[in-house]
């Protein structure tokens, strides 16, 4: 048995060593060849705007180098891709940039930094051009924003206005004896609605149509400047479906022509004044960001701007790059906070929010981090509930007309399966030494006495939330409560009510942020580095990882990330401060 035992722990070991000799081996390659393959820009290029690859703010970075080789998290972030793009208009190479078939995962309010990045590029005297087969409305916000706008001859324009589709589960759980236990505070908190009722309640539908309207409005606004289009005929456009092939969207000025893409590249090669026999210089945005990152000029000045990414739902642990946790948000604070040439930070948010606890410990954070050095918000695609919460107390709140914030509310959601268990024959029996020792049971119908303690505990945490937003917006308890219980309002609005102080962009709060700190010339640095374990870069592995690749090959894109909402729906525990619903716009 011994003999056995030790064999396995040679094959073992032999495999275990194997393994790292090979995946160092590739590391110190690409190392190696990385520096070779450096893209260079040729005189007279072309930026290809592809952000197929781009979905957060900030890639992530790891402390430990090894979790960056591993991590899939290899992309450019888009803060990188602005920068990247500021960079470009005052490169004498690049003459213009296009939007070939941009398809991306960016939301509204991402888009709207990048449109003011493009609009800047325009302003140094270069051109942007945009070429898609079709165009979601999405997609058209942003490539609306270029000089010409080319449509494939065949292709599609979706240009309709903005809509909301919310399923209710209260029947199914009647049928089903399948119960979700909701405990709540927040007449808006239409998070859990859809266990409740069989449709939509007037407060909910109320706050659904304010802040499609407010978002669409944004929408509308920024492509009537680019386009030269009143609102009021955009609107008609989108009543009327009067874009809706290429013929009509051109004849409305939504697009100026219809080609196809190698026409599209023809034009191109004239305005260059290149051979149109030849092809023409062109740089991707994914090359042109690393080799503009990997020759940053540093500045002379020692000062900095701590820029600091809370994006994705707010969880217990260390977070990683699509989800944030105590651990590396306090870990970044304090370190930004100590660090004597950071002379301010920026918290840039993206989040619906997540665990009540876990934000609490974050706003708690940023209190003493605000009392060293001033601290800005920048809010991106959401900043709601719980992204909220650690918004709050900063000194100054910028978001973008389409962010979507507020959401000031909680509520707990547990399953219960005793009907279920009692249709097909199953009885469960408690045996307990005190009255409240068994808690809560998904088996057995909720106790009436667990019921109220979860409530005075999700009272107490809202109660604890608008005092923190009070405080840190100084305004007094009442105002707060009568703009919480738990809606959703758009950056527009949010401004009117108080609970953002500025619109703008990461770039503004970044120039709030040097103001407030008193320093004109500086540099900036990203923040978290997450720590990984061992554990945590062999999930990271390709062959490791493949079940999700497999898995969404065989059901799809759209019903993938259905079933990852379903997987976070579950792994949610304690108090929720979570924004009531998920908006897409495509």
């Amino acid at each position: 048995m011994k003999f056995l035992s030790n064999v396995i722990a040679t094959v073992v070991g032999l495999f275990v060593f194997l393994m790292l000799f090979f995946f160092g081996i590739i590391f110190i390659a690409t190392m190696f060849s990385g520096e070779d393959e450096t893209a260079s820009v040729k005189n007279n290029s072309i930026l290809e705007l592809n952000l197929e690859d781009v979905k957060y703010d900030y890639a992530g970075k790891y402390k430990d180098p090894w979790m960056s080789f591993f991590s899939e998290e290899k992309n450019i972030g888009l803060s990188d891709v602005i920068n990247a793009i500021d960079v470009a208009s005052i490169d004498d190479n690049i003459k213009g940039i296009s939007i070939l078939n941009n398809e991306s995962e960016l939301g509204m309010a991402q888009s709207k930094d990048l449109r003011n990045a493009l609009e800047n590029f325009k302003k140094s005297g270069k051109f942007v051009m945009a070429y898609a087969n079709s165009y979601s409305q999405k997609e058209y916000y942003l490539n609306s924003v270029a000089n010409s706008i080319y449509l494939n001859p065949v292709g599609e324009m979706d240009f309709k206005g903005l809509s909301s589709e919310i399923m209710f589960y209260k029947d199914l759980q009647e049928k089903t004896g399948v119960k979700m236990e909701v405990i709540r505070h927040g007449k808006y908190k239409s998070a859990v609605e859809p266990f409740l009722e069989n449709k939509m309640s007037e407060a909910n539908r109320e706050q659904t149509a304010a802040l499609l309207q407010s978002v669409w409005n944004a929408v509308a606004t920024d492509i009537s400047k680019s386009r030269n289009i009143p609102v009021a005929r955009l609107n008609q456009i989108a009543s009327g479906l009067l874009a809706r092939t290429p013929e009509m969207a051109k004849r409305e000025k939504l697009i100026d022509y219809i080609a196809y893409e190698d026409q599209y590249h023809d034009a191109i090669k004239k305005i260059l004044q290149v051979n149109p026999k030849k092809g023409y210089n062109k740089i991707s945005i994914n090359d042109y960001t690393h080799k503009m990152i990997s020759t940053a000029i540093m500045t002379e000045s020692e000062d900095k701007i701590a820029v600091i990414y809370a994006q994705g739902e707010i969880q217990s642990g260390e977070g990683d790059v699509n989800t944030i946790g105590e651990g590396s948000m306090r870990r970044s604070l304090q370190e930004a906070g100590k660090d004597k040439n950071v002379k301010a930070i920026v918290l840039r948010i993206d989040s619906p929010g997540g665990n009540a606890l876990t934000s609490d410990l974050i706003w708690r954070e940023v209190e003493l981090t605000k009392k060293v050095k001033p601290v800005v918000v920048s809010m991106g695609n959401y900043a709601a509930s719980g992204g909220y919460y650690i918004a709050c107390n900063a000194n100054t709140i910028f978001a973008q007309r389409n962010t979507i914030t507020g959401s000031i509310g909680v509520f707990g959601i547990l399953p219960n399966f005793s009907q279920l268990t009692k249709k097909i024959g199953i009885n469960i029996e408690q045996v307990k030494t005190h009255e409240n020792a068994a808690q809560y049971s998904p088996f057995v119908p909720m106790d009436e006495n667990f019921k109220a303690v979860t409530l005075e505990s999700i009272e107490q945490v809202y109660k604890t939330f608008v005092s923190h937003v009070a405080q840190g917006r100084k305004m007094n308890f009442a105002t707060v409560d009568s703009i919480a219980q738990g809606r959703v309002w758009s950056g527009t609005e949010a401004l009117k009510i108080g609970l953002v102080d500025k619109i703008g962009g990461l770039n503004a709060a970044i120039a709030e942020a040097a103001r407030l700190s008193k320093t004109e010339n500086y540099s900036t640095q990203n923040y978290p580095e997450y720590e990984k374990d061992l554990e945590d870069v062999f999930s990271k592995i390709p062959f490791a990882n493949s079940k999700a690749s497999i898995i969404k090959e065989e059901i799809g894109n759209e019903n993938y990330q259905l079933l990852q909402q379903i997987k976070k729906f579950q792994s949610r525990k304690g108090v929720q401060a979570l924004m009531p619903f998920q908006i897409s716009i495509y």
